[in-house]
C-alpha cells in the first residue's frame, strides 16, 4: 500500500492543469462509450442534520490499464466559519488483478481539481471562448475553477467574484491578484450584479435549495452549475441543459431532480458532455437564452485524476509505502 498525503498529491498536481484536463476529458469519453462502471453514489446523512453529509462514490474506469476504487468525501459547511475547509476526502484505488487496495490518497485536492477541470472542459467545448467569468461562491472549488479556466480559455483576462461573506470575496480577490497580476478582478456587491457581469458564470455555493434564476444573466450566458442546487426549476426548464450523466444528476434534490419531479420527464436535458466531447466538433451555445452545465461529479473522474497522481508519485518516489498493510 502506498499512502499519499495532501502535500504529496499537490506536489504531483501543482502545475499539471493540462494533464488533469486531458485525464478528465478521457474519462468523460470512456463514460460516453460505456467503458466505465459508476454506481449511484451513497449519501450518508445524520438524524436531525440536513446540512452535513459524507458521500461514497465507487467507480471503475476502463483505461488500457483499468482502475477501480472509491472516493469517501465529506461536506461540513460549518467548517468554513471555523477557518477549516468545508470538504475533506480520501480515495482508495484497488488492483484489478487481485482486488487488493494499492494506494490511499488524500482526496480533497483531487476532488476539487477534477470538478474544476470538468467545468473548464464544458466552457471550452460550449463556445464561443469567453474572456471573463463571474464566480459565485468564493471557496476552494471556484479558485480551482479560475485556475483551470485560465488554462482552457487562453483569452480569459477578467473575473468578477461574489460571496455572501464580503470578507471571503475580498480575500479571494486578493489571492487571485497575487497569483495572476495581469488578471482584472472585481467584486460584486450583489449576486445579481455578478451574474450580469459576464456571459460565463460559475456557481459553487453550499446552497441546499434553489434560490437563483437566470433573469439577470445576459442572453448567451453559460452557467456552470457546479453546486447543483442554486437554480430554480423554472430556470432549468427555460435553459439548454448539458449534464455529465442524467441518471446521476436527477437525484438527491438537485435542481434538475426537482425539475424532473415537476414535469415527469427529462426532456429538458439536451446532451451529456461526454457525448459532445466524443464527437469532437464545435458546439456553440444558444445566443438567445441560457445554457446550463450541471455535473453531478462522476466517481470515474476522481479515479482518472487519482490514477494520474498515483503514477506520478511512483515515478518520483513520493509517498509512504506500507508493505505489510494487508498482513501475511
Amino acid at each position: 500500500m502506498l499512502v499519499l498525503s495532501g502535500g504529496d498529491v499537490r506536489r504531483v498536481l501543482d502545475g499539471a492543469e493540462l494533464e488533469v484536463l486531458a485525464a478528465v476529458r478521457a474519462a468523460y469519453v470512456l463514460h460516453a462509450e460505456g467503458r466505465t462502471a459508476v454506481p449511484h453514489s451513497v449519501f450518508l446523512r445524520f438524524p436531525g442534520d440536513d446540512r452535513n453529509r459524507i458521500i461514497a462514490l465507487p467507480a471503475y474506469l476502463g483505461t488500457p490499464t483499468p482502475v477501480a476504487g472509491v472516493k469517501w468525501v465529506s461536506s461540513f459547511p460549518g467548517n468554513v466559519s471555523a477557518g477549516q475547509d468545508r470538504a475533506s476526502a480520501a480515495i482508495i484505488l484497488n488492483s484489478m488483478a487481485t482486488g487488493h487496495p494499492e494506494v490511499f490518497l488524500e482526496g480533497a485536492a483531487i476532488s476539487a481539481r477534477r470538478t474544476a477541470a470538468s467545468a473548464a472542459l464544458a466552457a471550452a467545448t460550449l463556445g464561443p471562448a469567453d474572456t471573463g467569468v463571474s464566480l459565485v461562491g468564493c471557496g476552494v472549488i471556484n479558485f480551482e475553477v479560475l485556475s483551470f479556466l485560465r488554462t482552457a480559455l487562453a483569452g480569459l483576462d477578467s473575473v468578477t467574484v461574489y460571496d455572501l461573506d464580503p470578507a471571503r470575496a475580498a480575500a479571494f480577490a486578493d489571492r487571485g491578484t497575487a497569483r495572476w497580476p495581469e488578471l482584472k478582478v472585481g467584486i460584486a456587491a450583489r449576486v445579481e450584479d455578478a451574474m450580469a457581469a459576464h456571459t460565463l458564470v460559475c456557481l459553487a455555493t453550499t446552497a441546499t435549495a434553489p434560490h437563483l434564476d437566470g433573469a439577470h444573466c445576459r442572453p448567451g450566458t453559460l452557467v456552470l452549475h457546479l453546486s447543483l442546487r442554486d437554480l430554480t426549476p423554472d430556470t432549468i426548464l427555460s435553459s439548454t441543459n448539458i449534464v455529465d450523466d442524467a441518471d446521476h444528476v436527477c437525484r438527491a434534490a438537485t435542481s434538475l431532480h426537482l425539475t424532473e419531479q415537476r414535469v415527469g420527464n427529462r426532456d429538458f436535458i439536451s446532451a451529456a458532455l461526454g457525448d459532445l466531447l466524443r464527437t469532437g466538433g464545435p458546439h456553440t451555445r444558444r445566443e438567445d437564452g441560457l445554457t446550463v452545465f450541471s455535473p453531478f461529479g462522476l466517481g470515474a473522474l476522481d479515479l482518472a485524476v487519482a490514477d494520474l497522481v498515483h503514477n506520478g508519485a511512483r515515478e518520483r518516489g513520493i509517498g509512504t509505502a506500507i508493505p505489510d498493510f494487508l498482513g501475511s
